[in-house]
């Protein structure tokens, strides 16, 4: 079986972490050319992980035929653009969240990939951490019954620089975005309400540049039943990532993972080893799961299990949430884009 050639189109911290998995993990598949606007962190990945092409913008990759699969980790704002030049060069596409910023570009992104007929996944990678992936297999079984009540509790152990908040649209397009997803793949039906509050309680600077860093978003899904996401960007503890789905029947829950199990107990009392402190640490897994989701569906040509317009309703929902906090009321999906009336 000939290995899945794939370009990778930015050397960030994301790109070089797809990069590892892809030479280090995934069978199947050959990590052939990094591209990215800082040529030497593109060589030095390169070099590093034995990739035989470096370059300082994505055309050569795009450019080039024997090259099956790109990956895009670059900045969002290049995003769309670089979906809709893979597209219409016949490359298959893997994209991190989110497409983009701008509903617009977004549509005229899926549009080019419509067009192409080409395979779009995007990088909502919380959907194949084990756990998660069990909890909606649970719930969509009918183990619970029918689902009333959602909660995801998504803390960051600190927030991100102010510069990145400033250019990242905001808590609910950076980081609910995510809990918004799950919120979907859990329940496995659509939100059509939310209700957000918000505040600022860990940095002042993230207030000034207007944001909040301390949120609380109510959901009403289409059946009726609820959920409720909190949000902090600061929890001393760790990186803190819990779900849990309440039902006529039951509940499922999923809590934070730790490093092990081991619970010493002496004379000092009981001690267990603190959370997993980072992202890359804690979802280390389903990084490796959703590329490999994805060479297979590119392989056999089947559809992505997180495809363009999963990419695109959870932007929906961070504008509602965007606008419910502005103006202090609920606000229907359909308000921001009338197709999910």
């Amino acid at each position: 079986m000939r290995a899945i050639r794939v370009g990778i189109i930015g050397a960030g911290r994301i790109g070089r972490l797809h990069a590892e998995n892809l030479v280090r993990r995934i069978p199947g598949a050959e990590a052939v050319a990094v591209a990215d606007v800082v040529e030497e962190a593109a060589r030095g990945l390169a070099e590093g992980l034995g990739i035989p092409n470096a370059f300082g913008e994505p055309s050569p990759i795009l450019g080039d035929p024997s090259i099956d699969a790109v990956l895009i980790c670059s900045s969002t704002d290049t995003h769309a653009r670089f979906i809709e030049q893979a597209a219409q060069a016949g490359k298959h596409i893997f994209c991190e969240k989110p497409i983009a910023l701008d509903l617009e570009e977004i549509d005229r992104a899926l549009a080019a990939v419509e067009r192409a007929g080409v395979i779009l996944q995007v990088g909502f990678n919380r959907r194949f951490d084990p756990s998660f992936a069990e909890a909606r297999r649970l719930v969509q079984s009918g183990a619970i019954g029918k689902p009333h009540v959602l909660r995801i509790t998504s803390r960051d152990p600190a927030p991100p620089p102010i510069d990145y908040i400033k250019v990242s649209g905001g808590i609910f397009l950076d980081m609910t975005i995510h809990d918004f997803d799950m919120a979907r793949f859990l329940m496995g039906e659509e939100v059509v309400e939310v209700f957000a509050s918000g505040t600022v309680l860990v940095d002042p600077k993230i207030g000034e540049v207007g944001d909040v860093d301390t949120a609380v978003v109510t959901l009403r899904f289409s059946s009726g039943a609820l959920g409720v996401i909190d949000n902090s960007r600061r929890a001393t503890y760790g990186y803190d990532q819990r779900v849990e789905v309440f039902g006529e029947r039951g509940m499922v829950r999923v809590e934070n993972p730790k490093p092990h199990q081991a619970v010493l107990s002496s004379e000092d009392g009981d001690y267990s080893p603190p959370l997993l402190h980072f992202f890359v640490e804690r979802y280390a897994e389903s990084y490796v799961r959703e590329l490999t989701d994805f060479l297979s569906c590119v392989r056999e040509g089947k559809q992505p299990p997180v495809t363009g317009r999963d990419g695109k309703i959870p932007v929906v929902m961070g504008y509602a949430a965007k606008r419910s906090l502005e103006e202090g009321r609920p606000v229907k999906l359909s308000e921001i884009d009338p197709s999910l009336g």
